[in-house]
């Protein structure tokens, strides 16, 4: 049976990848690389990199695959999610399927799979379109959200109280929120938006790299920054990923 491991690489920086991470590339037949375009041959080169660096087993090849875009014209966001995952599922089941009987396939992950990443579960999509039967492992990596507060050097939570994570869009859909917020996929700046000039934010993008930038600070003070420094690296990049911890309150402020 062919076997496929879904593998957390961090944020960027090929130090953060795990000695479990290592041993299961090297341990692949083939290595799977997503590819951007132009704008985001960055993030296929931190694979390439990370494979140069790590992998030793000279039968493990690396395989380049095109992601499809997602069209969004005339969709909800859901549809559009759906139909993307639908297109790239079909890409998964082609490389499966060339993979020989036992052969061992690995797909580099951003950060961990288990957070706002859908390889599991496109994987798990393509096993129902037609691929050939496979085992599957998940192994986990440094998340965005603790690069964003190593960089930061600040716990994420306050002492005793939950931490919410949550997206751009449901920041501002939603009207209740804890204290302490984690932000992805904020592509709309949502923090800009917010009504509480007060607030604490803590700002990274580009986390673990040689790129990486991050602000914090009083919301209402530094909001402006964000924006504009955001607006500048991403038209110098081409891309950008960032992530936000929005904080309100202090430890042991009920006692």
């Amino acid at each position: 049976m062919r076997h496929i491991s879904i593998i957390g690489i961090g944020t960027g920086n090929p130090e953060h990848v795990t000695i479990q991470a290592i041993n299961a590339m090297n341990a692949a037949d083939a290595i799977f690389i997503p590819t951007k375009g132009e704008e985001k041959d960055r993030l296929a080169e931190v694979r390439r990199e990370i494979c140069r660096r790590y992998v030793t087993n000279a039968a493990a090849g690396l395989v380049e695959f095109a992601i499809p875009k997602r069209t969004t014209e005339d969709r909800t966001y859901v549809r559009s999610v759906d139909e993307w995952h639908a297109a790239i599922a079909e890409r998964y089941v082609r490389l499966i399927g060339d993979l020989p009987e036992g052969g061992k396939g690995a797909f580099l992950v951003w950060g961990d799979p288990s957070l706002y990443d859908s390889t599991i579960r496109i994987i798990e999509r393509a096993r129902h379109a037609g691929a050939p039967e496979f085992e599957l492992s998940v192994i986990p990596g440094i998340t965005s959200i603790q690069a964003l507060a190593a960089s930061h050097r600040i716990p994420v939570n306050l002492i005793g109280k939950p931490v919410e994570i949550t997206t751009g869009r449901r920041l501002l859909a939603d009207k209740d929120h804890g204290e302490s917020m984690i932000v992805m996929l904020d592509g709309e700046q949502a923090f800009s938006k917010i009504d509480d000039p007060d607030a604490e934010i803590f700002w990274g993008a580009y986390l673990g790299t040689e790129d990486e930038i991050i602000l914090s600070g009083r919301l209402g003070d530094i909001s402006e920054e964000i924006v504009r420094t955001r607006a500048e690296a991403r038209a110098r990049h081409g891309w950008i990923m960032d992530i936000y911890l929005l904080r309100k309150g202090r430890d042991f402020d009920d006692l």
